[in-house]
């Protein structure tokens, strides 16, 4: 049907001040068929009044002529086929008298309907013939499917159709769209409102169109239905509804919220087209992470992407936001397309740690702790300095990795007359700076550890404190805690010393470079072999108390410039048998025990650490060759470890009576406390904490410990198998068979690498068998990783 040209009646009309709408537009306008002649009962009565109403300062559109006698003449053509006289007239205002509205309409063949295809589809469709009882056959309109739907599907029957042609259903849809107009309702909405008037969507057509043909009924129905402002469906019944105006408070909060809405779409469309723009700029051009965070709506946008991104939504107002954006880019909402999204549009760089970010890791010093560094190195008396041991004439060796920032523990040796052996264990002493209870040792406390990742080191103390004034320095003379030891022909402990000391490192040295120096056995090294005989003294003794060897194979990684998208890897692989590894790791174990054995001999409370041993005997992995293999079943077998703050407890894997970390003050904060504890204890003051608070203290730097130990052991895996997948595919690797998982599925040890890996092997292949394998993919985003033996 040809629509015609509407009516030019339009006037702006200012409501009184009892009306909250402030001003609105009054436009009736009429859409009528061109080959349709009017009903000359209706059209007398459906033209607009020029005529004004001036009430006060307000101006008003009278209507009655349209309106009320439209709705007058339907309700008597009603009343008459009802065959009863009525005296109503107008638009029905009771509920009472809604049912008169709600007519009845007979299903039948031919007839234009429309029906609930599912959730989201609203199709038209023409009826065809029943199916059972109470379903009919219908096509729709999508290329004239037929299909049976309920009666409780049909939304609307379009009035006046009798053997609708299928094939018009597409034209009937495209001209009622075409004159689709919301704005009617607006008007409509403001006369029927005044009237308390409901109206049904016949009757919306005659009083907006001026004719209630099947197309005009079709507009107003398509109107009324999706109308969210101005109406509400009162009654419904057989597909028939009648709807009544909302009150003018609700339609101002809705279109309040409409407005917002319509405000937030335009919002997120201009954020989208951001991210479209950033996602194809090259690399290098790519805005930084800062312009990001400068406007506030774009910032919680890209915040709520983040904390989606790292499964750490802080609301679920911020979850949904980040959905709406993922679902607005044509991306699923997953974590990973979040990730993905913001590493293509240059906010994170290719290789995000993400446990950083859900972790919450502190990597920055606030201002206030900055000062507090700075005025600990410029002015800080050493509380020890009148009763601290001059040992400076001492030989030190230094060792550590050659990247070390902090060294904090150094080593001495020398040969008695009488043959035995005198070791010292020299470790840094940052209690000389910084006091229980400080600002910088809260601090300290809160970190509990520092954290060592292949991309960044972050410090339990400010970097500048650490290093300059607590750490120990090669030739310079360095505040120390001394541990001396001399040692029994069997490698026990015949006398010890705890003092404050100062040293003067000589050498600074890589576990490499020492084991170098070990294997050229020089004569002006004397002390460096016997530090390495106490070393193989200690370790055969705690052999003897039951100790299990659990050294294996580990890496080490150093990534460079870890924001570019291909940063450099740079991979060490060490063998803790190692023999500069061993004679630090046993200096490091005979402190631990000298210190618990001082402890207890004072009565200190200290944090001492044990472990016990498993129930299984550890002689049955005899078979088992030493190294990996073994430490691998061990480990698997070792129960968790256990403190106490009273007194020492066996650590039957160490083989030794007691255990007291003490080596590491800088880094972690375990041994601080126990520094703490100690240094009291030697000035003749009560120690500063009771038993009781360091077990509190230690349940909230154990958790800390554990997340950064978490943090390293994913880190490190990450940059093994980025690595891995860096590598040519035709590259072979040893692997080292540690275990079967079943059937000929093993767990392997790839030597080069240090990365534990599954794979299935041959038939032959045992326990303990080297063999060859090459990385068919590796993908560290997924921690995944598929090997492939060589035949």
């Amino acid at each position: 049907m040809a629509m015609a040209m509407r009516a030019a009646n339009s006037y702006s009309i200012f409501r009184s001040a009892n009306s909250s709408l402030s001003v609105v537009r009054c436009s009736l306008s009429y859409f009528r068929p061109s080959h349709v002649s009017r009903n000359p009962k209706l059209g007398h009565r459906a033209m607009l009044s020029d005529k004004l109403i001036v009430r006060g300062n307000t101006l008003r559109c009278s209507v009655h002529s349209l309106v009320d006698s439209v709705i007058e003449e339907l309700e008597a053509i009603r009343t008459r086929k009802r065959g009863r006289a009525s005296s109503k007239t107008g638009l029905i205002s009771s509920k009472d008298l809604v049912e008169d509205k709600l007519e009845k309409q007979v299903l039948q063949k031919g007839l234009l309907l429309e029906f609930r295809k599912d959730s989201e589809r609203v199709l038209l469709a023409v009826a065809q013939k029943p199916d059972g009882k109470k379903n009919w056959m219908v096509s729709d309109q999508q290329n004239g499917i037929t299909s049976s739907i309920k009666p409780q599907q049909i939304t609307y029957i379009v009035p006046g159709v009798e053997n609708f042609d299928q094939a018009e259903i597409l034209n009937f849809i495209q001209k009622a769209h075409d004159n689709l107009d919301p704005s009617l309702l607006e008007y409509a909405w403001m006369e029927l409102l005044e009237k308390n008037k409901s109206v049904t969507p016949e009757e919306l057509a005659e009083i907006i169109f001026g004719s209630m043909d099947p197309l005009e009924s079709y507009c107003a129905h398509l109107l009324l239905s999706r109308d969210e402002i101005y109406f509400s469906t009162v009654e419904s019944k057989s597909s028939h509804s009648v709807y009544e105006p909302r009150p003018t408070v609700q339609v101002e909060e809705l279109l309040s919220r409409k407005h917002a809405k319509e405000a937030a779409e335009k919002e997120l469309q201009e954020f989208v087209q951001l991210l479209i723009s950033a996602k194809a700029m090259p690399s290098h051009s790519k805005p930084p992470k800062k312009s990001w965070m400068v406007e506030e709506n774009i910032c919680q946008r890209i915040e709520s992407l983040e904390a989606y991104a790292i499964d750490a939504c802080k609301t679920d107002d911020q979850k949904k936001m980040a959905g709406v954006i993922l679902k607005a880019m044509g991306l699923p909402k997953m974590s990973s397309s979040a990730l993905n999204l913001l590493i293509d549009i240059g906010y994170f760089p290719v290789h995000v740690n993400l446990d950083l970010l859900k972790f919450n890791i502190r990597t920055e010093y606030s201002d206030e702790i900055m000062s507090a560094a700075e005025s600990l190195l410029s002015d800080s008396p050493d509380l020890d300095m009148m009763v601290r041991k001059d040992v400076t004439h001492l030989k030190v060796y230094a060792i550590d990795v050659d990247e070390a920032d902090e060294l904090d523990d150094a080593l001495s040796a020398t040969r008695l007359p009488d043959g035995q052996i005198k070791v010292w264990i020299h470790v840094a002493d940052p209690t000389s700076l910084v006091q229980p209870g400080s600002i910088i040792d809260r601090e300290a406390m809160r970190r509990g550890t520092s954290i060592f990742l292949p991309t960044a080191t972050f410090p339990m103390f400010p970097e500048k404190l650490a290093m300059e004034g607590m750490s120990l320095k090669q030739g310079k003379v360095c505040n120390a805690v001394t541990v001396s030891v001399t040692l029994h022909p069997d490698g026990s402990i015949a006398e010890y010393t705890v003092d404050n000391s100062i040293i003067r490192p000589t050498y600074m040295l890589t576990y490499e470079s020492a084991s170098e120096l070990l294997r050229l056995n020089l004569e002006e090294e004397a002390e460096l072999r016997i530090l390495s005989e106490a070393a193989a003294l200690r370790l055969q003794w705690r052999r003897q108390q039951g100790a299990i060897d659990t050294t294996t194979i580990e890496a080490r990684v150093k990534v460079a410039n870890p924001d570019e998208p291909e940063p450099s890897i740079n991979l060490y692989v060490e063998n803790q048998a190692d023999p500069a590894m061993r004679l630090v790791s046993e200096m490091m174990i005979l402190c631990g025990e000298v210190i618990a054995t001082f402890g207890s001999s004072n009565n200190i409370p200290l944090p001492y650490r044990g472990q016990p041993q498993s129930n299984i005997d550890s002689s049955i992995f005899a078979h088992l060759p030493e190294g990996p293999v073994r430490s691998s079943a061990y480990v698997k077998i070792m129960r968790a470890a256990e403190m106490n703050f009273r007194s020492p407890i066996r650590h039957g894997i160490l083989g030794i009576p007691g255990y007291v970390q003490f080596t590491s003050p800088i880094r972690r904060y375990m041994d601080l406390l126990a520094h703490y504890q100690v240094k009291g204890f030697l000035r003749g003051d009560a120690p500063p904490f009771s038993a009781g608070q360091l077990e509190g203290m230690a349940s909230l730097i154990n958790m800390h410990v554990r997340v950064a130990k978490r943090l390293f052991n994913s880190s490190l895996r990450y940059w093994l198998l980025e690595f891995l997948r860096r590598q040519p595919k035709e590259k072979k690797f040893r692997a080292l068979i540690l275990r079967f998982i079943k059937d000929r599925m093993a767990a392997l040890l790839l030597m080069e690498v240090g990365i534990q890996a599954s794979s299935w092997v041959s038939v032959g292949v045992q326990i303990g068998d080297e063999i060859e394998v090459k990385v068919e993919e590796a993908h560290p985003r997924d921690d995944a990783v598929s090997l492939k033996e060589v035949i």
